[in-house]
């Protein structure tokens, strides 16, 4: 499974040196947790999260065939910042 999702996340990022990995295997449950540089989370992510939807379920593929199921967290990359909510901006009249 790591190496399967290692293969898929360094062909999609712009720095596949930063891209971490963390699996732990609970009897029959392989939880990954996969962290990438910051400036590439939107390209895991994809365009309404299409992109890592299409991950997990090449991974749900890869489980059934080994007869386990596999859980897909995106971690936050340290040093992130949450995107603050705006005031919205006054409308100009004319």
């Amino acid at each position: 499974m790591k190496d399967l999702l290692s293969y898929i996340a360094t062909s999609l990022v712009t720095k596949p040196e930063a891209v971490l990995i963390d699996e732990h295997t609970d009897g029959g449950n392989v939880n990954l947790t996969l962290t990438v540089d910051p400036t590439d989370m939107g390209l895991i992510i994809g365009k309404s999260g299409a992109t890592i939807r299409a991950i997990r379920k090449l991974l749900t593929v890869r489980a059934i065939a080994e007869n386990v199921r596999v859980n897909l967290q995106l971690s936050e990359p340290e040093g992130s910042v949450a995107p603050e909510a705006s005031e919205p901006t006054p409308i100009e009249e004319k």
